[in-house]
């Protein structure tokens, strides 16, 4: 059918008065139509364009051909250009359009862009309206009036191409992008067709149909097109409006795009390779998926980089069946051409789910080289997240070939001492390929999983580790502040070194007070390390490595069996086998254990130690774990510091180094634990070797306050308080509460030997005069005053003696004097009061039982020291 043609004059340049018109109507474009086409053929003169121009300047002067979708459906091409006019209008603009009725396909099914070369194309209203030959109709047959010269533009704009494409295949989206039209800037608007051309091949067809469009405009911001170019004076002014500007008449961009599609299109259109687009339509898949456009494209030998590769490999892997033989051939050449140098890791994986597809559907001489080319990365590249080939990819000489190449590589890094700071995922990565090639590291296995098994929990802590502890979870030996506090348990604050008596722990604080044991009953399970998978199939397929590597961890768990048990909480490693794993079985069994039996550190001990399947007896370093399961790096209460000392033998804990926690029980228990003096006592015969320097002292301490509450201690204690004291230091708080209490009670007590009481005194010592003067005040020593005449007259005579020891001793007699004798004789009967005066002449002197009978009388203490010291003189 003949479509209906439409001619246009505009207004003059700079004759605002004047008004265009149309000035030939082809039949059935209404009246509402011309309205709405009107706006699309206004067009303005670049800056700069001269006034009279000549006929070569007004051929330069820019066309803009449109296409636009009117709102009834139907559709416009039409070009406006440039026209000599008259002598009082030297330039008018002429528009010839074609309307285009809905449902209507351009002759020869043609799309719009492809007319904007049309030699039919009239610069002034035809005799006889418009009835001319259709500039659409018209077209010589075949793809040249739009892809002609194409090839060479798309090179001469390969930095742009990319992005631009990716641009307009957003703008032919079937619901328009918000934003406005993409602009391309270009000093000539037919390099903007061409633009449109490169799209209207590269596009599939009905997004190329959507893509509405104009070569030139002055107001881009306006414009309902989807698409419109600019000169390079308007591109400020279309940046400024907010839209999306390409200047491809400028320098090239600097940053690339992200569509992956966009980029294999540039490539394909720099190769000048067009007909690869049609060739992908054919291909399933989402139209705009860059894989089958990469597919091709590498069949055809165009280059493309490492994310379209990637594509490319991830496209054919989903669909193995859509490629024949040749094709499959074509791509797995191009994918492991040894001339690439700029693989990345996500083309290597995507690589290796392409051979997983392959492999078994196509013949081995096809899928080999990319079983050698993941090999050589595993090795090579160090990514251990390649989906390594099965082990029969290598049967014959492909395999001897790539194990020749490889293998000398893998034993040297296998042997390497280095091995200790390798990632895990690399040790794993190059055992499982040195199986997979068939080579012996039976030699190097004991070496390596020594090295490899402090490697997985240094990874595992390192990767779970956070402001929480490792994510969160509070497993074995992780602090519980959150159910301490809950529970009204504080914790305990401790600083731990090395097994040994100087590097015991010492707890402060609330030391001896039972802090909850650590709980892995959180929801959900601890997220597995990144390496877990490959470790569990390395496992899996090797058992010597498996028995090695579990050996070794069983090792080395009495040292952290915290972060054992962390680890195997995250990792599953296989315990069946003959393997006995003491630790290990330990370790594993501490988390539900400890969900199970909460608080209860006695059970849990128990319970731990029994899943060791070994007695102390024979492997006493199940003590070491078990406590470092139950107690990590907190010391024991000295009840369950007995529990353990009384579970095996001296023998047994010197072997494993748990005799520190007990010293650790003893010295950091409350000041009112009775039994830490009986487990100083019970410690020190039973590790005489072992306990030395500071610890050694302080527990001397504590023993010798036993003594002073229950026994007859050797003379000179007195004295060794003090001597303990400062070898012990620094001293627990607690321990010297402890000994200077005992050492102050028993001065107190009426049995007391005087040089013991003399020492004392002479020392003149503050600390011990204080907690002395403490004791004194006590209501046990009040109610003794009170009651025995003689206790309180032994005690006028302590407090009166010594007057010049030294400035402690004279000033906290002084105070007990008056503060606490005084009160007590002031209670006591006359009988009782003349019982003490009597008492105190008897062992005293004359002089002093006067000097009772005046202190007595007297009322201020400075009275009374001036007459007992006038008194002890004349004495």
């Amino acid at each position: 059918m003949s479509l209906a043609q439409v001619h246009h004059i505009s207004a003059a340049a700079g004759d605002e008065s004047a008004e265009g018109r149309f000035t030939a109507v082809g039949r059935g474009v209404t009246a509402a139509l011309l309205a709405e086409l009107e706006p699309l053929f206004a067009y303005v003169l670049p800056d700069g364009a001269p006034h009279r121009p000549t006929d070569a300047e007004l051929r330069s002067l820019p066309q803009a051909f449109t296409y636009a979708v009117l709102s009834d459906g139907s559709r416009a091409v039409g070009r406006t250009a440039p026209a000599r006019g008259e002598s009082s209008a030297p330039v008018r603009f002429h528009t010839h359009a074609v309307h285009i009725p809905v449902g209507v396909p351009l002759p020869g099914d043609r799309l719009p862009v492809e007319a904007w070369r049309s030699p039919h194309w009239a610069t002034v209203t035809p005799a006889g309206g418009a009835s001319l030959s259709d500039p659409l109709g018209a077209l010589p047959p075949g793809p040249a009036p739009v892809r002609e010269g194409l090839d060479d533009f798309a090179v001469s704009r390969g930095p742009w191409l990319a992005a631009v494409l990716s641009d307009l295949r957003r703008a032919s989206e079937e619901a328009a992008p918000a934003g406005g039209p993409v602009v391309l800037v270009e000093r000539r608007s037919a390099d903007v067709a061409r633009w449109l051309g490169l799209a209207a091949v590269a596009l599939p067809r009905e997004s190329a149909e959507r893509l509405t469009f104009t070569t030139y405009t002055r107001r881009p911001g306006s414009s309902a097109l989807r698409v419109v170019g600019v000169a390079p004076e308007d591109a400020a002014a279309a940046r400024e409006a907010g839209l999306r500007v390409h200047v491809c008449a400028d320098r090239p961009p600097v940053e690339a795009t992200g569509d992956v599609w966009a980029r294999t299109a540039a490539r394909v259109w720099r190769s000048r390779a067009p007909e690869l687009f049609q060739e992908a339509r054919g291909l399933p898949g989402d139209p705009f998926a860059a894989g089958p456009l990469a597919v091709v494209a590498l069949c055809a030998g165009v280059g493309l980089g490492s994310e379209e590769r990637a594509a490319a490999a991830a496209w054919a892997a989903e669909r193995p069946y859509a490629l024949d033989a040749k094709r499959t051939g074509q791509l797995v050449e191009a994918l492991t051409s040894p001339g690439i140098d700029d693989r990345t890791g996500s083309e290597f994986d995507a690589v290796g789910r392409l051979f997983g597809a392959l492999d078994g559907r196509c013949p081995a001489p096809v899928t080999a080289p990319l079983a050698a080319m993941l090999v050589t990365e595993a090795v090579r590249g160090g990514n251990g997240s390649l989906e390594l080939p099965r082990r029969d990819a290598f049967v014959g000489p492909e395999g001897e070939a790539i194990a020749g190449v490889l293998g000398p590589e893998i034993l040297t890094e296998l042997e390497s001492g280095a091995g200790g700071s390798r990632p895990v995922a690399r040790t794993v990565q190059l055992l499982r390929v040195a199986r997979l090639l068939g080579m012996n590291t039976r030699d190097l296995l004991p070496d390596v999983a020594t090295r490899l098994a402090p490697a997985l929990l240094r990874e595992t802590e390192a990767e779970t580790e956070g402001p929480e502890g490792p994510e969160g979870y509070a497993g074995p030996g992780r602090p519980e502040a959150a159910a301490e506090a809950a529970a009204g348990t504080p914790g305990l604050t401790v600083s731990r070194g090395a097994p040994g008596p100087s590097g015991a722990a010492r707890a402060s604080g609330s030391a001896g007070t039972p802090a909850a044991p650590r709980s892995s009953g959180t929801a959900g399970s601890p997220a597995a390390p990144a390496f877990a998978p490959a470790l569990l199939e390395l496992l899996d397929e090797q058992f010597d490595v498996r028995t090695a590597l579990l050996g070794a961890l069983d090792r080395i768990a009495p040292e952290d069996p915290g972060a054992v048990a962390r680890f195997l909480e995250r990792v599953a490693l296989p315990f069946t086998g003959t393997q006995a794993l003491p630790h290990l079985r330990m370790c594993a069994e501490a988390p539900g254990a400890m969900t199970t039996l909460g608080r209860d550190r006695t059970a849990l001990w128990h319970r731990i130690l029994r899943a060791a399947g070994l007695s102390p007896f024979a492997e006493p370093l199940v003590l070491r774990t078990a406590a470092g399961l139950v107690w990590e790096d907190r010391a024991p209460t000295v009840e369950e510091a007995r529990l353990l000392l009384e579970a095996a033998t001296s023998d047994a804990h010197r072997a494993a180094g748990t005799w520190s926690r007990l010293a650790d029980a003893a010295l950091g228990a409350p000041a009112d634990a009775e039994e830490a003096e009986a487990l100083a006592h019970d410690l020190l015969r039973a590790f005489p070797q072992e306990i030395q320097g500071r610890e050694r002292a302080a527990l001397q301490l504590l023993a010798l306050c036993r003594d002073l509450r229950t026994g007859a201690p050797e003379p000179g204690w007195a004295d060794r308080v003090r001597t303990l004291r400062d070898r012990a230091a620094p001293l627990e708080p607690q321990v010297q509460e402890r000994a200077f209490t005992a050492l102050a009670e028993r001065l107190l007590a009426p049995d007391r030997p005087g040089a013991e009481l003399y020492a004392f005194v002479r020392s003149d010592d503050t600390d011990l005069i204080t907690a002395y003067d403490r004791a004194a005040r006590t209501e046990p020593t009040r109610t003794r005053l009170r009651t025995q005449p003689a206790y309180a007259a032994d005690c006028f005579t302590v407090w009166t003696a010594h007057p010049h020891v030294g400035p402690a001793w004279t000033t906290t007699a002084a105070a007990l004097l008056e503060e606490v004798l005084r009160p007590a004789v002031r209670s006591m009967s006359a009988e009782l009061v003349a019982e003490v005066e009597e008492t105190v002449g008897r062992t005293g002197s004359s002089g002093r039982a006067n000097a009772f009978r005046d202190w007595n009388r007297s009322r201020t203490l400075g009275r009374l020291g001036r007459r007992i010291v006038g008194r002890v003189r004349r004495g």
